[in-house]
């Protein structure tokens, strides 16, 4: 897979992927988005578990792109999909390790109500408005998050987040299969 950085830089797009978006708006393969920054520990989780699924479920089961921390170059991305998994780390006021699935309006509304749970959050909503507004947000979409045990600089993940690697994977991989796309 060919990655090409986005304008910022910080987000790596495949090439493939950037194609189809520009070329068939009206594609409607998967898109998972993975966040984070891996250099500060617990807050690349979103980028690492991307990794991990990517390698489980095959990587032609779905567009995988390391998000980074969020750019406007992801917009024809999302836009350009009918289904959008999003990982992240966040704060769930849960213990560490804790994970959350938020499907559609539910998606909508803890990041409308979020006070900056992730550092990528207020990037993310942006992006879906302007989806929304354009009448493109896709109409499956979810965000899997992972309770941060630290976000320190550090390119090792907390124990805590680890250890719940194979639950995020397995509700990941079973909402894939409920969208029909496993």
């Amino acid at each position: 897979m060919t990655l090409q950085p986005g304008k910022d830089g910080d987000s790596f797009v495949p090439a493939a992927a950037r194609a189809r978006a520009r070329d068939c708006p009206d594609a409607s393969t998967a898109l998972v988005l993975g966040f984070g920054n891996v250099l500060l520990s617990d807050d690349g989780a979103g980028v690492r578990l991307l990794d991990r699924l990517r390698t489980e479920v095959g990587p032609h089961v779905a567009d995988f792109v390391d998000g980074g921390t969020l750019s406007f170059t992801l917009l024809p991305l999302i836009q350009a999909t009918d289904a959008l998994l999003v990982i992240d780390a966040a704060d769930l006021k849960a213990t560490a390790g804790s994970i959350e699935l938020f499907e559609g309006g539910a998606m909508d509304q803890f990041l409308a109500t979020a006070r900056r749970r992730s550092v990528h959050e207020i990037g993310l909503i942006d992006l879906l408005h302007v989806a929304r507004l354009q009448g493109s947000l896709p109409p499956r979409r979810a965000l899997l998050c992972i309770q941060p045990a630290h976000i320190e600089w550090s390119a090792a993940l907390s124990e805590p987040v680890l250890q719940a690697f194979p639950d995020a994977i397995r509700q990941a991989q079973a909402l894939l299969a409920r969208w029909e796309i496993l």
